[in-house]
């Protein structure tokens, strides 16, 4: 498979899990660091549509604890791409996206089922 775009913090372990898992299965990828080079809305968007902004919204970080309590009661896709716009690291990882498919997380079971 072509044209893997994978988005990623190089320090995250699962990170790393996923780019060996890639390489030792001969699967082309480019890495997009978002802390350096961002992420626009049209790319959350898309991301959002494919898995639901509530899957891609990291609910488990700081970031996310140091949002007030009254943006999070009222959070909905708009206002989530908002936030990771502003947050990149609110934004769960890695995400593997292509052509025709949109991953999020890292699982070598999902990998080998989605990419062979």
């Amino acid at each position: 498979m072509n044209g893997n775009e994978h988005v990623w913090h190089p320090k995250l372990r699962h990170h790393k899990k996923a780019r060996i898992w890639l390489s030792d299965n001969n699967i082309d990828y480019t890495f997009h660091d978002y802390k350096k080079e961002g992420v626009d809305r049209k790319q959350l968007t898309t991301w959002c549509k494919a898995l639901g902004w509530e899957t891609l919204l990291n609910k488990r970080g700081t970031t996310w604890r140091k949002v007030p309590d009254d943006q999070k009661a009222s959070i909905n896709e708009t206002s989530a791409i908002d936030l990771m716009i502003e947050n990149p690291s609110m934004i769960k990882r890695p995400v593997l996206t292509s052509d025709n498919l949109c991953l999020v997380g890292f699982s070598a079971d999902e990998y080998a089922a989605k990419l062979s």
